[in-house]
């Protein structure tokens, strides 16, 4: 039995989802989301909780099991308080600033690189070296985050680039003939 996929989801009040043949929709204060989803699975609905269970112990319904659950609870959670992925620029003369809705970076490169924020995500500037990246949809924002750090990684040698908040570099020792000089 999956151990994720047997927990209930809570509903909050003001979230309604309704089903309708495989495809989910969550909507909330924050917005709506629509997810297609196996028709297969069986949602059920009862005292503000959502139970997800498979038809049967066929593997790829023990697959999907647990996916269908994080998938829905994810959505409740997008939809009630949002998500956010906050970004550090580290290195001389690295920062952003916001051009309306467009973000600019300058990291380094001969101009300064300008993202659009696709619909459904917001850039919140911290400070010059600190970007939140804010939406609904946890996939949405985890896959614009990550597009911003491919403008300019975390390099090993000085660790000048964007990475993730909390993030670990392995830092390189550089040429050993210049520490002997």
């Amino acid at each position: 039995m999956s151990r994720i996929g047997i927990r209930p989801i809570d509903i909050p009040a003001g979230v309604n989802i309704t089903v309708d043949a495989g495809l989910v929709t969550v909507s909330g204060p924050k917005g709506e989301l629509v997810q297609q989803l196996n028709p297969n699975m069986i949602l059920q609905r009862e005292n503000g909780t959502l139970t997800v269970s498979r038809p049967s112990d066929e593997r790829v319904y023990r697959q999907l099991h647990g996916l269908t659950r994080t998938l829905i609870a994810n959505m409740v959670q997008g939809v009630t308080a949002g998500y956010r992925k906050d970004l550090e620029i580290q290195g001389v003369g690295y920062r952003a600033a916001m051009d309306g809705k467009t973000l600019v970076l300058s990291v380094g490169y001969s101009h300064p690189v300008r993202v659009e924020p696709p619909d459904g995500i917001t850039f919140v500037l911290d400070s010059p070296t600190r970007i939140g990246v804010v939406g609904i949809d946890k996939q949405l924002v985890g896959e614009q985050a990550a597009q911003l750090r491919r403008i300019r990684p975390p390099e090993p040698y000085k660790g000048k680039g964007i990475r993730y908040q909390g993030e670990r570099v392995r830092r390189k020792a550089g040429k050993a003939g210049k520490a002997a000089r």
